[in-house]
């Protein structure tokens, strides 16, 4: 099985009524429902109720004289699409010129539900290297990936914490009180770096990304073993990663 197309019996049909019933006010603004059912061919109740439920949530909203458009919650998804998609565009060049320079693995991640996730990466050909993969999560208080959380708001930084720090090894900080005093530390030098935290074998450094208002909106990452990583390493890593950072950031209007 093509591991990017899910399998029949785990789609859920009303969901994928609701996607296309989407896509078509998406397509066809000023739509009627009379017109959405002739497009997709599905009856004209079921539509009803998930044009309702859009309309509730924002996706879809309803003119006086009964069509629909997209609403200003689907301005916000699109937006942040939009957004993602140009990171990932303008990114990569720059993920693969940094790894080629440092031989190593450089990553791009995101805050997504609480957690990193890698959207970008460039791996080198040799044999022995930390291996990536686009999509994979991991947690934020662990890691170099706390950059992320540290340039949040701090509401918002409070609620991403969660309650429980899970432990991956001796060095994985897991008291909510240190993980706080790490983050102002971090916010003050401008980067983080990880020593075994997530991997005994592993150390990884990371620089925040803004955005076109100034926002931290990625961090990008050099991972690598932690036996051929000194110290001076280290410190050339943090200038080549905070030139990525500027090179990232420029490119999406800051």
């Amino acid at each position: 099985m093509d591991e990017g197309k899910p399998e029949r019996s785990s789609i859920i049909q009303s969901v994928d009524v609701c996607i296309d019933v989407l896509l078509d006010v998406a397509k066809n603004p000023d739509c009627t429902l009379a017109d959405i059912a002739r497009s997709i061919t599905e009856t004209k109740p079921r539509i009803l109720r998930m044009l309702r439920t859009m309309e509730r949530r924002g996706l879809v909203r309803k003119s006086r004289n009964g069509t629909y458009r997209l609403g200003n919650t689907a301005i916000v998804l699109g937006t942040a699409a939009s957004t993602q998609v140009d990171l990932v565009r303008v990114a990569n060049p720059i993920l693969e010129e940094l790894g080629q320079k440092v031989n190593e693995t450089t990553q791009l991640r995101i805050i997504d539900n609480g957690e990193s996730l890698c959207i970008a990466k460039f791996e080198p050909t040799r044999d022995l290297r930390v291996h990536s993969m686009i999509g994979r999560r991991r947690p934020l208080h662990a890691g170099s990936y706390k950059v992320l959380l540290a340039y949040l708001p701090p509401q918002v930084q409070a609620q991403m914490i969660p309650d429980k720090l899970e432990k991956f090894t001796p060095k994985t900080i897991t008291s909510r009180a240190r993980l706080e005093v790490e983050l102002n530390r971090i916010r003050e030098a401008g980067h983080c770096v990880s020593r075994g935290e997530v991997s005994d074998q592993l150390v990884s450094v990371s620089v925040p990304v803004l955005a076109f208002d100034g926002s931290v909106i990625a961090a990008v990452n050099i991972a690598a073993p932690a036996f051929r990583t000194q110290g001076h390493d280290i410190q050339r890593y943090i200038t080549l990663l905070k030139d990525a950072a500027r090179k990232i950031s420029a490119g999406l209007g800051w």
